[in-house]
């Protein structure tokens, strides 16, 4: 029988960014050829999916806390309100 393989596990959010800067500096500075400019436009395209991806999983998790009523603290879920979203339209 034969295993398949397992997933490769993800970069780091801080590894993807520091890839996704050094990808910008290139792109900035040098005289680069078409396709090789083309090439990491792709990856950085592919980098900065990943990093508001992962941004977006990291902000699900994160919790606020508030104090109530005797000083006790609880936690209640981060939810951040939809750009032009109001109440009562």
């Amino acid at each position: 029988m034969s295993q398949t393989p397992k997933p490769a596990k993800p970069d780091s959010f801080e590894k993807n960014l520091e890839r996704l800067s050094a990808i910008v500096a290139q792109l900035e500075s040098s005289d680069l050829p078409l396709e090789r400019a083309l090439q990491l436009y792709e990856e950085g395209m592919q980098l900065s999916a990943a990093c508001q991806k992962q941004l977006e999983e990291a902000e699900g998790r994160v919790e606020i806390l508030k104090k109530q009523a005797g000083g006790k603290l609880a936690a209640e879920p981060f939810v951040t309100e939809e750009p032009g979203a109001s109440e009562g339209s």
